[in-house]
C-alpha cells in the first residue's frame, strides 16, 4: 500500500501563517489560498439569482400560490431527499401556500424518481403542481405522464442529466448541460434551499421567516449525501451546525441527534454523517421515507422524539441486515482474493457482487464497506424481481462512477435500462442474465478511467506530526477547524509506532496502546471495524506504520486525546 502525502504550496502556506501550524498545513494542502475562505458567513454564499432556473421556479410557484392549488412535493428516499422535502414543505406552508403536502412512496414498489406509477398515485390527490426534490432529472416518462394529466412539474435536482431532459415546466439543477452556477456540488437540499431563498426574496414580506432558519436541514442533507464540501457547501454546513449548537434547530434534527447520543452543543459534521443521517436513511432503506420526513416536518418535540426512536429501531434492524450481507460479501471477496487464477479481485479495477438473498435497501452500504476494504469501485446487486437486479455503486477518488455507467451505456446500448447518480455513488437496474457481461464492462471502463494506474493501493495523508503536535489541543483545533467532509477531508497523518498492547472491543474494533518510535511517548488508539472481514485471532504486528487522525474522546465528562487509526500497514 502506497502512501501519498498531500503537497503543500509554500506560497499558499505563507498566507496562512497566523493559523495554528497543523491547521495551516492542512488548509494549504486542500487549496485554501486566503484566511477569508475560512469565513462561513452567509454573505459568502453564491448569490441566489445566479442559479439558473430559480426565477422561473419562483414564477411557477407564485402562480400556484395565487390559484390555491395543491403543491405536492415528491422526494427521494434518502436523507438528502427527506431534508429537501421537509425544507420545501416547511417553507411553502410558512410562506402562505394554502395546500402543501409530500409524497414518497415505497421505492421497492414504485421504483426511483418520478415514475409514471408515482404520478398515478399522486394524481389521486389532484395536485396542480408537483415539485420533485433530489430527483426528477432522469424522470422522462414520469414528467410526461404528469403533464398529460394537466399537472405542472418543477424539477429540483442535483444529479447529472442524461442525454435528454424531462419536459418539466421548470428545471433547477446546477448540473444540467450549459449551467454556469459556480458550485456544481450542491446537494438536493442545497438546490431546494436556493429555490426557497429566491421565493422568499420575491415575496418581499419581512414578516415571513427566512429560509436560513432551516439551515440545519440543509447541513444534515448535504453531509449525509456525501457531496463535495466546496466553499459554498462549507458555508451551508457551518451555518447549519451553528444553529444546532445554539439550540435553534428543528425538533426532528434535535431528536435524531439525541437518539444518536450526540450533544447538540458540540455537534460536528461527522455527527450528521454517522448519527443523524443513518437513522434518517434507515426509513428509506427498509420502510417508507415518509416516516423520516414526518420527523423533520413536525414542530412537536414529543412527536419528533417518538418518530426518531422508531427510526433508531429501523437503524438497528438495518445494521443487523447489513452485517449479515457484509459478512457474505467479505467472505466472497476473501475467496476471490485468495484465488490464484486470473480474473480474481486482485486483477479487477471495478468489482461487482451479487447475492439473491440481499436486501435492496442495504446494498449501497455493503458496496461502501467493501469499497473501503478493496479501495476500488464496487457495485453490490440485489434481486428486484422479474429477472431484474437493482445495484448500488460506491466509488473512489478519481473514478466518476455515474460517468462510468454513462460510458458503458453508450458503448453497450440496451445493457443498462436505467441508471443515475453522481461522482461517488450511483444506482442502476440490470437484467440478471446480463450480470457477467456487465461486470466485465464495468471492470474495463474503470480501467480506462484509471489509465493503467490503479488507485486501490494509494492512501493520501498530511504527512507526519512532531511528537509535541500529537496532543489534545491540536485535536481540538482540528475538530473546530471544519466542517470536514467529502473533497475536504479531515486531516490524517502517517508514521511508525510500536504497538504495545491490544484488545478486541465490540467484536470488530482493535483497541491499542502505541508508542511513537524513538520518542518514548505513548498514546491511546483505536482502529474501528479493523476485524470486519479479518480473523480476530490473527496476530497484530509489534511495529507498524499507522495512518491516523487525532480525535477527542469524551468519557464521563473528561476529554482525552485518542488516535483513530484508519490503516495499519506492516
Amino acid at each position: 500500500m502506497k502512501i501519498d502525502r498531500r503537497p503543500i504550496d509554500p506560497a499558499r502556506l505563507a498566507r496562512l501563517v497566523a493559523l495554528p501550524p497543523v491547521l495551516a498545513r492542512a488548509y494549504a494542502a486542500r487549496g485554501i489560498d486566503d484566511p477569508s475562505q475560512l469565513s462561513h458567513g452567509l454573505e459568502r454564499l453564491l448569490p441566489v439569482g445566479t442559479l439558473e432556473g430559480v426565477d422561473a421556479a419562483v414564477a411557477l410557484l407564485l402562480e400556484h400560490r395565487a390559484r390555491g392549488t395543491l403543491v405536492l412535493v415528491v422526494g427521494d428516499f434518502d436523507a438528502d431527499g427527506a431534508t429537501s422535502s421537509a425544507l420545501i414543505v416547511r417553507a411553502l406552508r410558512a410562506f402562505g401556500f394554502p395546500q402543501v403536502d409530500f409524497l414518497v412512496p415505497n421505492r421497492f414498489e414504485y421504483g426511483y424518481g418520478l415514475s409514471p406509477e408515482i404520478v398515478a398515485l399522486a394524481a389521486q390527490r389532484a395536485p396542480g403542481l408537483i415539485v420533485t426534490v433530489d430527483n426528477g432529472i432522469s424522470s422522462i416518462e414520469g414528467v410526461a405522464a404528469a403533464r398529460e394529466r394537466g399537472i405542472d412539474v418543477l424539477v429540483t435536482d442535483h444529479h447529472l442529466a442524461g442525454a435528454a431532459l424531462p419536459a418539466a415546466n421548470v428545471i433547477v439543477n446546477p448540473n444540467v448541460p450549459g449551467a454556469r452556477f459556480a458550485s456544481r456540488s450542491l446537494a438536493g437540499v442545497g438546490v431546494a434551499f436556493y429555490v426557497m431563498a429566491a421565493l422568499h426574496r420575491a415575496l418581499g414580506d419581512r414578516t415571513l421567516p427566512s429560509p436560513a432558519q432551516w439551515l440545519d436541514l440543509v447541513a444534515l442533507g448535504t453531509v449525509a449525501d456525501v457531496v463535495p464540501l466546496d466553499d459554498n457547501n462549507r458555508v451551508l454546513v457551518a451555518q447549519g451546525l451553528a444553529r444546532v449548537r445554539a439550540g435553534r434547530c428543528t425538533p426532528g434534527v434535535r431528536a435524531l441527534l439525541e437518539v444518536g447520543g450526540r450533544s447538540l452543543a458540540g455537534v460536528i459534521a461527522a455527527d450528521f454523517g454517522f448519527a443523524a443521517g443513518p437513522r434518517l436513511n434507515a426509513a428509506g432503506r427498509l420502510d417508507d421515507m415518509s416516516l423520516g420526513i414526518r420527523c423533520l416536518v413536525t414542530d412537536s418535540p414529543t412527536e419528533a422524539l417518538a418518530l426518531a426512536a422508531r427510526l433508531d429501531q429501523l437503524n438497528v434492524e438495518r445494521r443487523a441486515i447489513e452485517a449479515g450481507m457484509q459478512a457474505q460479501a467479505m467472505a466472497a471477496v476473501k475467496h476471490l482474493l485468495d484465488g490464484a487464477s486470473s480474473g480474481s479481485v486482485r486483477d479487477r479495477a471495478g468489482v461487482c457482487l451479487y447475492d439473491p438473498g440481499w436486501h435492496q435497501g442495504v446494498v449501497g452500504l455493503v458496496a461502501g464497506r467493501v469499497k473501503d476494504r478493496l479501495r476500488r469501485p464496487v457495485i453490490a446487486f440485489a434481486d428486484a424481481g422479474n429477472g431484474l437486479l437493482r445495484g448500488s455503486a460506491r466509488s473512489v477518488a478519481g473514478v466518476h462512477v455515474r460517468d462510468v455507467l454513462e460510458a458503458i451505456s453508450t458503448r453497450e446500448p440496451g445493457l443498462l435500462p436505467r441508471f443515475g447518480g453522481h461522482a461517488m455513488a450511483a444506482g442502476l437496474t440490470l437484467e440478471l442474465a446480463r450480470l457477467t457481461e456487465f461486470s466485465r464492462a464495468f471492470d474495463a471502463e474503470v480501467t480506462r478511467w484509471q489509465q493503467g494506474g490503479s488507485l486501490a493501493d494509494r492512501i493520501e495523508t498530511d504527512g507526519e506530526l512532531a511528537v509535541e503536535e500529537i496532543a489534545l489541543p491540536v485535536a481540538e483545533a482540528i475538530r473546530g477547524g471544519g466542517p470536514w467532509g467529502q473533497a475536504f477531508p479531515e486531516p490524517s497523518f502517517d508514521q511508525r509506532f510500536r504497538i504495545e498492547r491490544t484488545r478486541v472491543v465490540g467484536e470488530k474494533h482493535l483497541k491499542m496502546w502505541v508508542e511513537l518510535e524513538g520518542t518514548g511517548r505513548r498514546f491511546d488508539a483505536i482502529a474501528f471495524n479493523h476485524f470486519q472481514g479479518r480473523d480476530p485471532a490473527a496476530p497484530v504486528p509489534q511495529s507498524a506504520r499507522l495512518v491516523y487522525r487525532l480525535d477527542v474522546n469524551e468519557y464521563q465528562g473528561e476529554r482525552r486525546l485518542q488516535l483513530v487509526v484508519e490503516h495499519l500497514i506492516n
